[in-house]
């Protein structure tokens, strides 16, 4: 994965009004942290790092380019408004490109599969991100995955991914990511079963002192 530059300025810690006022002017509160480094309170362009994220996915490799020098990080964490999704506040983690990282790669699914397309199955994505190891330069954008020629009962598993250079899977090699399933239909009872099951029900018809006791019973019942 290519590295990208993103300029950033220091910022001393600030009140809800003054992180307002920030956004307002299309600026992003963000911290920066890492190993062997303090952790210190950044800001950056809004619209840059947007089109960087469109651009290159979540793990692109930015090289945060400061006043007094640059220093090379990943987005660890986003938050986003929940009305506008315009980004609100950003983790820097600050990495070595000499060290391998372990983040989240998001799958791809690539075309139809032939048990949906051609006997009505129903395709299920159950794991939509895998965890991988690699150096920081090596991360892909996004993991495709061909479905094309899964049938019923059929499905890929992390261990079926395509094996990539200097990349390695961490999570449990027979964890299932998409399968092909029978899709399945609810058959209506008929109405006049329904009715002939009404009809079967027994009639209990109790006397005496029991009626009494019931018809105590429902009244304390309906006390309840």
């Amino acid at each position: 994965m290519k590295e990208v530059i993103l300029d950033a300025e220091s910022r001393t810690l600030g009140s809800k009004g003054m992180l307002a006022g920030l956004r307002k002017e299309g600026k992003v509160p963000a911290v920066l942290y890492g190993k062997d480094i303090k952790a210190e309170t950044i800001v950056v362009d809004s619209k840059a790092f947007i089109s960087i994220i469109e651009a290159s996915g979540a793990n692109v490799v930015i090289n945060l380019n400061f006043k007094d020098g640059k220093k090379t990080a990943i987005v660890k964490s986003l938050q986003r408004d929940i009305l506008t999704q315009d980004p609100i506040h950003i983790d820097f983690k600050a990495i070595s490109l000499k060290d391998k990282i372990e983040v989240l790669v998001p799958i791809h699914i690539e075309g139809v599969a032939d048990g949906v397309k051609n006997f009505g199955g129903l395709q299920e994505f159950i794991v939509r991100e895998v965890n991988v190891k690699a150096l920081p330069t090596n991360i892909p954008q996004k993991i495709t995955v061909d479905v094309s020629a899964l049938g019923i009962g059929q499905g890929i598993t992390i261990a079926d991914l395509p094996k990539l250079d200097g990349v390695e899977y961490t999570q449990n090699p027979s964890t299932l990511i998409v399968h092909v399933v029978t899709m399945k239909v609810e058959e209506d009872k008929p109405a006049d079963a329904a009715a002939g099951a009404e009809v079967a029900q027994p009639e209990v018809i109790s006397k005496g002192k029991k009626d009494k006791e019931g018809e105590e019973g429902a009244a304390a019942g309906a006390k309840k």
